[in-house]
């Protein structure tokens, strides 16, 4: 069997299992059109660029199974929340008695996509499926085809929601790998204002993939401040696709930290659909043994007077491994484009390793753009003016990292999230194995 037909087989067996009940015709439309591509794509190989340095062949010889229905209740403690609006998740259902919807404010809609559709919410025919590309590889389809249940956000034209609205995908113990599939619609209508913070985490030991798609519309002079936080099981496999389309003088900011998984993926598409919107892409990843963290990036001006940042920082160690794709297309129609690009790596053990590879093309000729990656150890001199100054090498060596990693996470305009963000990573600190 060769590998096209094993990935076909692979694909296929999990959609015979999970398939989802009929629906809208509109739906049932999107997701027949993803079904029948399973057989037309390509395999994907470390031929491909895109797929160079991501190892997925042990992927191909686990059996996962769909979660067809939503678990019982009472499965799941209720998480620490920092907001009073909470959505909650388990397996990539919604659950009700874990969430805390019925107070919102007027102006927001906020609940589980499945029960969206059933309601037919308007909104969803008109944006869900129309920047998300189905047809990018086999995990894109995959997700299209068997779309049921996640999160769908719709915050109405001129609302500024000041608390945030946090978000838990949580995962539970069973006997079989499980395949959990979250479908996410967030929409920011016109001068609306929100913030979302996404949490994806699990137990120790538990074996899914966790394969969601999450498309983002931003219209004219929108603005969203987006944080998403994945500390899953070192066992489970992680893979993130972020769409993005931004209007006119809208704003987004995303930072997604990723500590967790033994295979995470995370990628961002960004489109500009109108002049003078401005795109902040920052991550941290921090890998360990056994772990593989990824990013790419595909960030394309096609506008006139747009700005990205985009800035992420590795911390690797043991025999921790990353990589980094990020590139940047500005098209002869952007000028006055400004765009900026860095990768910065930190590597506290020989036997880490990181691929990276920021790209930049440009087509337009009134530009400020630029690129560049770094990767390095522990300057020895930093730690010995330290320990001069009677802080012991490890300490100082942790307060480096944490230096280090502080200029992403200082983004985080949320007092408690960054707080527990900095206790997470000083406790992968205090328990690094001995170079």
């Amino acid at each position: 069997m060769n590998k096209a037909e094993l990935q076909t087989n692979w694909a296929r067996q999990l959609i015979s299992q999970g398939q989802p009940p009929a629906a809208k015709d509109w739906l049932d439309a999107l997701r027949s059109q993803a079904d029948n591509l399973i057989e037309e794509l390509p395999p994907l190989t470390r031929k491909q660029e895109a797929w160079r340095y991501s190892r997925i062949d042990p992927l191909w010889k686990k059996s996962f199974q769909p979660v067809v229905s939503a678990p019982a209740a009472g499965t799941h403690k209720k998480p620490d929340a920092i907001s009073a609006h909470t959505l909650v998740f388990v397996d990539g259902w919604l659950s009700a008695d874990l969430s805390s919807i019925d107070k919102l404010p007027q102006g927001i809609t906020l609940g589980s996509l499945r029960q969206a559709l059933h309601k037919g919410d308007k909104h969803l025919q008109q944006h869900l499926g129309s920047i998300a590309n189905s047809g990018e590889n086999l995990f894109t389809a995959l997700n299209t085809a068997m779309i049921n249940d996640g999160l769908f956000l719709r915050i109405a034209a001129g609302t500024q929601v000041e608390e945030p609205i946090e978000v838990f995908y949580l995962n539970s113990s069973s006997e079989h790998a499980q395949l959990v599939q979250p479908r996410n619609l967030l929409l920011v209508e016109d001068h609306a204002e929100a913030m979302v913070i996404e949490h994806f985490l699990s137990g120790d030991g538990r074996d899914y993939f966790h394969n969601n798609i999450t498309e983002i519309v931003l219209q004219k002079n929108a603005t969203l401040a987006h944080y998403r936080i994945q500390d899953e099981s070192r066992s489970a496999w992680h893979l993130s696709n972020l769409y993005l389309r931004q209007d006119t003088g809208s704003h987004y900011q995303g930072i997604t930290l990723s500590f967790g998984g033994q295979w995470a993926r995370t990628e961002y598409k960004t489109d500009f659909h109108g002049p003078e919107a401005e795109c902040t892409l920052r991550g941290l990843y921090v890998v360990g043994d056994d772990q593989l963290s990824d990013f790419h990036l595909d960030i394309h001006h096609n506008q006139p007077v747009c700005n990205s940042r985009e800035q992420f920082k590795g911390l690797l160690y043991g025999k921790g491994r990353a990589v980094f794709d990020g590139r940047i297309l500005v098209d002869q129609a952007a000028q006055l484009t400004d765009a900026q690009l860095t990768n910065d790596n930190l590597m506290l053990t020989r036997s880490a390793e990181v691929d990276t590879k920021p790209q930049l093309e440009i087509y337009a000729d009134d530009v400020k753009c630029s690129h560049g990656t770094t990767v390095g150890q522990l300057d020895p001199q930093q730690i010995f003016y330290l320990r001069s100054r009677g802080i012991e090498e490890t300490r100082a060596t942790h307060m480096l990292c944490q230096g280090f990693a502080q200029e992403v996470i200082e983004y985080i305009h949320v007092d408690e999230l960054r707080e527990q963000v900095l206790q997470r990573l000083q406790d992968t600190l205090e328990n690094l194995p001995e170079s």
